[in-house]
């Protein structure tokens, strides 16, 4: 629960500077966090079915 709450936060703070970044910038973050959402998705997949 505790990286659900940080990954919103930090998609907060990345909605929030993205009205001031360059595009380019914008989608490596945006990449970055896809990225790391889909590791996080496919841990927690994996761990539910190890219990």
């Amino acid at each position: 629960m505790l990286f659900l709450v940080a990954a919103l936060l930090l998609l907060g703070v990345a909605l929030g500077s993205v009205a001031h970044a360059p595009l380019p910038v914008t989608l490596v973050a945006a990449v970055v966090i896809g990225v790391w959402l889909m590791v996080f998705a496919v841990r927690e997949r994996r761990a539910g079915r190890r219990s």
